[in-house]
């Protein structure tokens, strides 16, 4: 075995001195620590007859279950295929945003998107407005909600030759409620698939 280069460090044994300024050390945290406690709480009680307000209650997004969405599906039912739900106007109650379509047994048929709310009183939800109508023939893809901004990708045709199977235009797209309507933006235009 071959002795060690380096000389044996002092600090590697504990002195008499170590354990006192660590002591001090450790009374010092623990006397710092008693005076920055907080204050004591304490819980005020309403003055006899005073109306008490309580914070609203979380208010459950609308579901799309029972919801008659404007879609013309003959035999077959409509399907909600993705939602997302948010507070899109900034009333702090949310609303619930669906791609729809009908459950064809074959092909693709085009998605509507559905903006629904409740009223103040908590009722049955309802279709407030459309976004993307069936009859526009787009298929929904990238679909999201965020900070009040629902956002798609459009699939759609150049023309009435393009054959349903094959869409050939994709086309972002963003709707933002402006106070009175959700205005549509398209971000950089329509590509070619």
């Amino acid at each position: 075995m071959q002795p060690s280069a380096v000389p044996e460090l002092a600090h590697t044994h504990t002195r008499p001195i170590h354990w006192v300024a660590t002591a001090t050390a450790v009374s010092g945290v623990v006397a710092l620590s008693a005076l920055l406690q907080p204050g004591s709480a304490t819980a005020a009680q309403p003055a006899p007859g005073a109306e008490v307000k309580s914070a609203p209650a979380a208010v459950a997004p609308p579901g799309t279950a029972g919801v008659a969405f404007p879609l013309a599906c003959g035999p077959v039912k409509a399907v909600v295929v993705k939602k997302a739900t948010g507070d899109l106007d900034g009333d702090g109650r949310p609303e619930t945003v669906a791609v729809v379509h009908c459950d064809a047994p074959m092909g693709t048929p085009p998605d509507g998107v559905y903006v629904l709310t409740r009223g103040t009183d908590g009722g049955r939800a309802r279709v407030v407005a459309t976004l993307v109508d069936p009859k526009d023939r787009l298929t929904v893809t990238d679909f999201s909600l965020h900070a009040g901004t629902v956002g798609a990708t459009l699939l759609g045709y150049s023309s009435d030759g393009v054959p349903s199977c094959c869409p050939d235009v994709k086309t972002p797209a963003k709707w933002q409620w402006n106070g009175s309507a959700f205005l549509r933006s398209t971000p950089t235009g329509d590509h070619s698939v």
